[in-house]
């Protein structure tokens, strides 16, 4: 018996339930098949560019910057000159996503795109969102070789492009559709929530970016 087992078997105990309980079994059923939606504040119901200005403006608020482009090919460009106002080396790390791997990288000659996990040696990491949530400037991005989860924390900037269509009320709906693209049993490990840069207040209450991951955050919305 593993200790997880020995610990399960002792609440058991406890509770006097057995693992062939057939009516909590199917209580379980029940609730896995239809999640039920907790109170949904008002503030990111709203529709349209209303819906992705309260994005920005969230964002912003926790100290993110944001960019707004016309077309996912205008991108590249984007990032390129995002560097060169930070005085970065041209330099970036990406994952796998089709997204990214379909805008005109190659159209900024001076640019370096490295793809696979980041490392140390990386300044600078470029990821795409899954969706984002407008009530707080919240960019959801799931685990996998498409976004490597590693891209997110190890660089000191992290650039994050979303598509305005993808930008929810609320992280309800965000939830929901995991479960709607990934289906029971094929969600992701890991689904990381990014509101702004990393940031710790531990240390005699004085705010320090950077503790946990990226000290900058950029967000590019791609509006069409």
């Amino acid at each position: 018996m593993s200790t997880r087992e020995a610990i399960l078997g002792k609440l058991r105990a406890a509770a006097s339930v057995s693992t062939d309980d057939a009516a909590r079994r199917e209580a379980v059923e029940k609730r896995l098949a239809k999640t039920p939606r907790g109170l949904i504040p008002a503030r990111g119901q709203v529709d349209g560019e209303e819906r992705v200005a309260l994005f920005c403006r969230m964002a912003e608020a926790v100290t993110a910057t944001v960019e707004r482009v016309k077309k996912s090919d205008d991108v590249p460009k984007a990032v390129t000159h995002y560097l060169r106002s930070k005085n970065l080396a041209p330099s970036v790390r990406m994952g796998d996503d089709r997204r990214l791997k379909r805008m005109d990288w190659a159209s900024q000659k001076s640019l370096e795109v490295k793809l696979g996990r980041a490392d140390p040696a990386d300044e600078v990491g470029v990821s795409h969102a899954f969706a984002a949530v407008a009530e707080t400037g919240t960019v959801a991005l799931p685990s996998g070789k498409d976004n490597p989860t590693t891209v997110n924390f190890v660089p000191d900037h992290h650039i994050i492009v979303i598509d305005a269509k993808d930008i929810a009320g609320d992280l309800e709906t965000v939830i929901s559709r995991l479960r709607r693209k990934y289906g029971r049993g094929d969600m992701p490990r890991l689904l990381n929530l990014i509101t702004g840069p990393s940031r710790s207040g531990d240390i005699e209450q004085t705010m320090l970016l950077g503790a946990h991951g990226p000290r900058a955050l950029h967000l590019i919305v791609v509006d069409e």
